[in-house]
């Protein structure tokens, strides 16, 4: 698969751009579907995109950001190449295709830097080792009388009758 195509229900990726142009015309990027337009596709998810100027990220760099901010692993990063890279770039994460396929054709002035991969969760685990997790372990109550209780509906029973009894007694 090139880097300029997208697979369906790609995620996990993060593809990084040069935006080779003047700042006016990267700003303009922000724009609804500017972006989608310069890499050659139909619509993006405009929170799965960024596009800044590096010099934005000061003492973070570019590094910084794909590794503490987009989870990108150490080993992935050439941290000589990104600290020298200067200038406008679009960071595009795999979501903003919606799971959609899609074929990047990109503008001249867009150039591909790099593609990353953000680090996975592991969702595996051991068994469970503790004593609440073995099955019965939950502490055993005392069953239930299944007697049902009418207390409560005796006493309103009880005094609708005496309503009803006065009221009676007051007609006649």
């Amino acid at each position: 698969m090139s880097d300029l195509t997208i697979a369906p229900h790609e995620r996990g990726v993060i593809r990084l751009f040069a935006l080779d142009m003047r700042p006016e015309e990267a700003k303009f990027l922000r724009e609804p579907g500017a972006a989608a337009q310069v890499l050659g596709v139909d619509e993006l998810d405009p929170e799965q995109f960024d596009i800044f100027p590096v010099a934005d990220l000061e003492d973070l760099g570019l590094y910084g950001y794909l590794n503490e901010g987009c989870g990108v692993s150490e080993d992935q990063l050439d941290r000589t190449r990104l600290k020298a890279f200067e200038g406008w770039v679009m960071v595009l994460r795999s979501a903003a295709f919606q799971g959609h396929p899609a074929n990047l054709s990109l503008d001249p002035r867009v150039r591909l830097l790099g593609l990353f991969t953000e680090e996975a969760t592991n969702w595996t685990g051991g068994p469970i080792e503790t004593e609440s997790a073995k099955p019965f372990s939950a502490p055993q109550s005392t069953p239930a009388d299944n007697e049902p209780r009418h207390l409560g509906s005796s006493v309103i029973a009880l005094l609708i009758l005496i309503v009803v009894g006065g009221a009676l007694w007051l007609i006649l």
